[in-house]
């Protein structure tokens, strides 16, 4: 199984809290598209031998192209690949764009046309039904919004998954709870959660130092993950990765695959790629990642992944999904060494039942999955070759 990656590097405004790489100027849409197509094109040689079993518009927000574009690149990726004959293809949207009356052709709804050209996946940006929140975030739909788009996706699509932001400055635990039970109430099988981060050269982190926002409160957030956690269980979600929960059967084919280490292709500017043995990423810039294509060059960057390297990254992901870190694994593909090290430097969490090994595999117990991605640091090898 392979997945293919396409970054849409455009947004109707910049989110708050946002750190990709985007833009908020649609000048070069068109030009963008096209460049998308071409690379898609230049790099069918990667995945001579592979079967293309998911296909990913992120960004950015992807929901900004045209119904005719998006099917282009579809159909671009179809001309040059093998595709399975059911793949999951995924479109990241916003609700405003979901809403927007000025996007529906004659008739037909957006989501008719989305179904028409192959897309069986929308994973929607929601992050709050609070307007408060919306606003502080500076999301470009409201509350209004984000409750309509679900009530007419869902007549449409069975396979939908939305965002939620966690540990949000104001946020409550009621007010919490009541998102959850909000996106509950529509019957949507996956949702993906996440804490409110402060990233460095963002606007959030601007409105912090100058005492506009109050700064997110980690023990806000651990409670409110907790509480996630505890609720979607409860509703019947399996909690499959640490920030990702889905009934049986709707877990994303693509994310799945990225942290079980299948190879995949990034298409865009700022789009990473792994073929297992090396990691490579566009560069981040509009301009020069137009260029580059015109003139038949990849504008990508690679790095050899080494023993160290990947042991590392088979941790971080191991540890923040249901299918835990395998020992036996450790063993057979770096050898004694990192397994004795492993085991060595798990101990002490073991020792606070942060951690368990059950059937040789290490998982994080229900205390110590929001501490995953400490732990994983803990566990690294850092004596690289």
């Amino acid at each position: 199984m392979s997945g293919i990656y396409i970054h849409i590097p455009f947004c109707k405004q910049a989110c708050h809290y946002c750190d990709f790489h985007f833009s908020t100027s649609m000048k070069k849409k068109d030009e963008m598209v096209l460049a998308l197509a071409k690379e898609i094109q230049l790099r069918k040689n990667e995945f001579a031998n592979e079967i293309v079993e998911t296909i990913y518009f992120g960004g950015g927000t992807p929901s900004v192209l045209e119904n005719s574009e998006l099917k282009f690149l579809i159909d671009t990726v179809y001309e040059n690949y093998k595709v399975s004959e059911n793949p999951e293809i995924t479109l990241e949207a916003n609700p405003d764009d979901l809403t927007d009356l000025s996007v529906r052709a004659e008739s037909r709804t957006i989501f008719e046309n989305y179904r028409e050209i192959g897309i069986n996946r929308l994973s929607i940006g929601i992050q709050s039904f609070f307007e408060e929140d919306l606003k502080m975030m500076n999301r470009a739909h409201n509350s209004a919004e984000a409750i309509k788009c679900l009530q007419e996706a869902i007549k449409y699509f069975d396979n939908i998954s939305l965002d939620l932001i966690y540990g949000i400055p104001g946020m409550n635990d009621e007010m919490w709870k009541q998102n959850i039970e909000t996106a509950l109430s529509f019957g949507i099988p996956h949702i993906s959660s996440y804490a409110l981060t402060v990233e460095p050269k963002t606007a959030l982190k601007k409105l912090i130092d100058t005492g506009k926002i109050a700064e997110p409160q980690d023990e806000v957030a651990s409670n409110h993950f907790m509480i996630l956690v505890d609720t979607l269980q409860k509703n019947g979600f399996i909690h499959y990765e640490l920030s990702n929960f889905g009934k049986e059967n709707y877990f994303s084919k693509n994310n799945s695959a990225y942290w079980l280490g299948k190879k995949y292709i990034g298409i865009g500017p700022s789009a990473h790629s792994y073929d297992g043995e090396k990691r490579g990423w566009n560069v981040a810039n509009n301009s020069l990642y137009l260029k580059s294509i015109q003139d038949d060059i990849l504008p990508i960057e690679t790095e050899i992944l080494s023993k160290s390297d990947r042991y590392n990254e088979y941790i971080m992901t191991g540890l923040r999904t249901i299918w835990g870190v395998s020992l036996e694994r450790i063993e057979n593909e770096f050898g004694s060494e990192y397994l004795d090290y492993l085991n060595k430097q798990a101990q002490k969490f073991l020792n606070d039942e942060l951690v368990y090994i059950s059937d040789n595999i290490l998982r994080p117990t229900a205390k110590g999955k929001f501490l995953t991605d400490g732990i994983a640091s803990d566990l690294f090898y850092l004596n690289l070759e």
